[in-house]
């Protein structure tokens, strides 16, 4: 059988010592020729060979690895996040350790305590059963540099902002501009900070045109694809002309169960989402949808972990993102005859 090329093999391919090539490799090797650099990478190449992990974390005092959990990695918002994640690592050369918690707080809490026991660097965790009782008992007391995603769990010390009054306005404005009066939300029944200040600031701009909207008009549903199907008899109830649902995957399961009542999208009813998430752009009719810059947030959430764990007594790091209105095929004027 095939043995692994060690760091003492290539040493001696190069006649330099093993200390000398675990510096080189190690990007410490500034005191070593440039032709021995050289000669060291060159034969790395060559031999194939592939630094132990365990050893390097020994030497640099780093697992260079950070850990991602998020609620499903089946969610397209979260393929799209996980994407700015890779990216920014490999820039700075970490490697993403990614778990998906199905909403559950028991494989959240055990995925928690693997990563801690695996020496990860830091952590990213945009999980909505996150609890403020976890991050004390799991996080804090491990020293583990961390930064939540929109959720429940009290603020981490850096934050990306994205502006969801804005996102929430911006949508209401848009179905107004519509002519629509008679509008229905579709949401869960236990709604995370940043949804909560969506609604708020759907609901503000709506009474603001002088439309009514009560909590009568809110449909509580799971921000799936099945959710928004399975909301649909509640939605046709009300007989709305208009359906802001909080997510695109709640809009998109939506319009399949209108569209198997019969119910033409936006001729009967108009549904606006919110995400902008790439399937968006390939479903019949086209999802109209409030753009939040999720690949961005998957970058910068991550450039903010990685200068956190380089330096844990720097003041809080905060990034703003925008919003915007992606109009496509969904939404459309009301129908003067409702």
């Amino acid at each position: 059988m095939t043995r692994k090329v060690t760091i003492r093999d290539l040493a001696e391919a190069a006649g330099v010592s093993v200390t000398t090539v675990s510096q080189i490799l190690n990007g410490k090797g500034e005191r070593f020729s440039l032709e021995t650099r050289q000669r060291v990478h060159q034969l790395q190449d060559k031999m194939g060979y592939v630094p132990d992990f365990n050893a390097r974390n020994l030497i640099m005092k780093s697992a260079q690895t950070i850990g991602v959990l998020v609620p499903n990695l089946g969610n397209p918002f979260f393929s799209m996040f996980i994407k700015g994640v890779q990216a920014a690592s490999r820039e700075r050369h970490f490697i993403p350790l990614i778990f998906g918690a199905n909403h559950d707080q028991e494989l959240e809490s055990y995925y928690l305590q693997e990563l801690i026991k695996r020496a990860v660097d830091g952590l990213i965790i945009a999980s909505a059963s996150i609890t403020g009782e976890a991050i004390d008992n799991i996080l804090k007391k491990n020293g583990i540099p961390y930064l939540l995603i929109d959720q429940n769990g009290g603020p981490s010390l850096d934050r990306i902002r994205i502006d969801d009054t804005r996102g929430g306005q911006l949508a209401a404005q848009h179905l107004v501009a519509l002519g629509h009066r008679k509008i229905a939300v579709v949401m869960p029944d236990q709604p995370t900070q940043n949804l909560t200040v969506r609604l708020a600031g759907f609901r503000q701009t709506l009474q603001a045109a002088g439309i009514a909207f009560t909590d009568a008009n809110v449909v509580h549903s799971p921000m799936t694809k099945l959710g928004g199907y399975q909301a649909t008899a509640a939605i046709v109830a009300q007989q709305p002309t208009a359906v802001f649902a909080i997510n695109d995957e709640t809009a998109l399961g939506l319009i399949r169960g209108l569209h198997e009542r019969g119910l033409r999208v936006p001729e009967d009813l108009s549904v606006l989402g919110y995400d902008d998430i790439d399937l968006d752009e390939y479903v019949v009719p086209k999802l109209s949808s409030v753009h939040q810059p999720v690949v961005t947030m998957g970058e910068q959430a991550t450039e903010l972990l990685i200068k956190r764990i380089h330096n844990r007594r720097q003041s809080g790091q905060t990034v703003d993102l925008p919003v915007d209105l992606r109009q496509r095929e969904s939404t459309g004027p009301v129908d003067s005859q409702k």
